[in-house]
Order: structure tokens, then C-alpha cells, then sequence
């Protein structure tokens, strides 16, 4: 607890510009990391695969989801034909990836508003895709930046994790949508969507919840997470020290 609280103290010691700068730094030693990161969703390019596929990977390994899209689309291959499907096949599909009535009801429900409602192209801004039922900001990011180049940041469970841990808000801090506005005002809107993608790597390689890599880390030298555990370890060091002093005088 007491080095939580010490990295939340940090965070918020940090000035708007030393933020920038580490943002800057990190954006970098992830390029050179992951030259080549992509969304590790394979949705061929297609905006509406994107979506379904997005939806799908709630509570669910990406891998998992690549595979069962594949069934998915060769038996749906068009938004059309997703909307007129019959939820019960729909669901034995999708089962694999968990929740699979909810979600097979939602991804039809998505597939007919986009033919009803727009012509079965997906919408380019992030107020007609919040409009899909069950759509939040996450995923109208993923779909902004991965398919229009649009910036915007992808807060999953991997970026608010790690970028906690660096020090540009609380750690305890898991609101997307703060993370979201942070985040837009330090990493650079042409760096954004890679930076994203990126650090879901670091996360799964280096920056992991449990048992995170830290003596391995390339941005251990920016990162407040480990600063403020080194400084809470000397810290607990003296005044171990100061006791076997004190015991010794005594």
C-alpha cells in the first residue's frame, strides 16, 4: 500500500512538460521495440469485421477471436447477411469467446443498424459510432485510428496499467475516458494509434500486472512505478538501519 501510495504521489509531482517528454520518450522506445505493431485483431482491413471482431474480444484472448471470425465471416461474410442470420447459429459460432448470447445478439443488432441506418459503410465519426448499441469510446478509437487514421487513444486494460505506472496519473486511476483525455494531451496525435498498439505489447512482454519485468524494462529509467519502489526500499533500508543503531546504543 505504502508503495502505491508513494507512485501516486509521484504521478502527481510530475509537471505537464516532464509528462510530454517521458510520452515522447516512451512513444520512441516502443517504435524501436515494435517497428511493425498492428491491432492484433485480423480483420483484413474491414471497418465492420473491425466491429464485430472488437465486440467479440470482451473477456476473450484476441487468438480466440481470430479464429472463430474465420467460421463467422465465411458463413456471414457481409453485414447483410449477419443481420438476417439466425441468433441461435450466430451463437453457436461465437461460442468459444464467451458471453456468447449477449454477444451474438449485439453483433447482429450492430449489423442491421449499419445496413438500416447507414448503407453499410461504417460511420468516419466518433459521435454515429458511439450510436451502435454497447460502443464506447474504446472501440470508436480502434475503428477512428486503425481505419481512417484518425488519432485517438485506445485505453484497454494494458495502456492504463502501464501508463500509471509511468507516472502520467494515478496508478489507481482505471476510468477510460480520463485516461482517454490525459493521454490525448501528451502523446502526439500522429503517434497515437501505433502507441497504443505498441504498448499492448510491452504490456504482454515487459509491463505484465503480475510480476511485471522491471529489472528488464526499457523504460525502467523513466518510470515512476520503479522510482518510487526504489525510493520506498532505501527508505525501509535506513530505518532499518537506524534501529540496529539505536539498538546498538542502547
Amino acid at each position: 500500500m505504502a508503495e502505491k501510495n508513494k507512485t501516486k504521489k509521484r504521478a502527481l509531482q510530475l509537471t505537464k512538460a516532464e509528462k510530454i517528454r517521458i510520452g515522447q520518450i516512451a512513444t520512441d522506445v516502443l517504435r524501436d521495440l515494435y517497428p511493425d505493431a498492428v491491432c492484433s485483431l485480423d480483420s483484413s482491413g474491414d471497418p465492420w469485421r473491425l466491429l464485430i471482431m472488437a465486440r467479440l474480444s470482451a473477456q476473450c484472448t484476441d487468438a480466440r477471436v481470430n479464429e472463430v471470425s474465420r467460421e463467422l465471416f465465411s458463413r456471414f461474410p457481409t453485414p447483410e447477411a449477419l443481420a438476417a442470420g439466425e441468433l441461435d447459429e450466430i451463437e453457436r459460432i461465437i461460442k468459444p469467446c464467451g458471453l456468447y448470447r449477449v454477444k451474438a445478439k449485439n453483433i447482429r443488432d450492430e449489423s442491421a443498424m449499419l445496413v438500416e441506418r447507414f448503407g453499410g459503410v461504417m460511420p468516419n465519426t466518433m459521435e454515429e459510432l458511439l450510436s451502435f448499441p454497447g460502443v464506447g469510446r474504446k472501440i470508436a478509437n480502434l475503428i477512428l485510428g486503425d481505419v481512417y487514421g484518425i488519432p485517438g487513444i485506445v485505453a484497454d486494460t494494458h495502456c492504463i496499467r502501464i501508463c500509471g505506472r509511468l507516472g502520467f496519473y494515478e496508478e489507481t486511476l482505471r476510468d477510460p475516458v480520463r485516461v482517454e483525455r490525459i493521454l490525448s494531451e501528451i502523446i502526439k496525435p500522429e503517434e497515437q494509434s501505433a502507441f497504443c498498439h505498441r504498448i499492448v505489447l510491452f504490456g504482454r512482454d515487459f509491463c505484465r500486472a503480475r510480476s511485471p519485468r522491471c529489472d528488464e524494462c526499457p523504460l525502467s529509467f523513466v518510470c515512476a512505478h520503479i522510482k518510487a519502489a526504489k525510493t520506498a526500499e532505501a527508505s525501509k533500508a535506513a530505518e532499518a538501519e537506524n534501529k540496529r543503531n539505536m539498538s546498538q546504543k542502547a
